[in-house]
């Protein structure tokens, strides 16, 4: 996971999600919003980017995590 932090801004919030996902089981979108004091819609632009899995199967009131 590190190795998508290189070419990153210093004030990224990626860093921040990676320790949250390694931190929890299962993260949703508006954990990661409050958690990181972001938006929704960037909470879910992080995930993407980062390609973590998503555990629910659903196309709403989707989860992440560490499978």
């Amino acid at each position: 996971m590190e190795r998508r932090l290189r070419k990153r801004r210093k004030n990224s919030s990626l860093p921040a999600l990676i320790e949250l996902v390694l931190s929890r089981p299962v993260v949703s979108a508006g954990l990661i919003a409050a958690e990181l004091k972001i938006s929704q819609r960037a909470a879910l632009d992080l995930v993407a980017e980062l390609g973590i899995r998503e555990v629910t199967g659903r196309g709403r009131y989707r989860a992440w995590g560490l499978v």
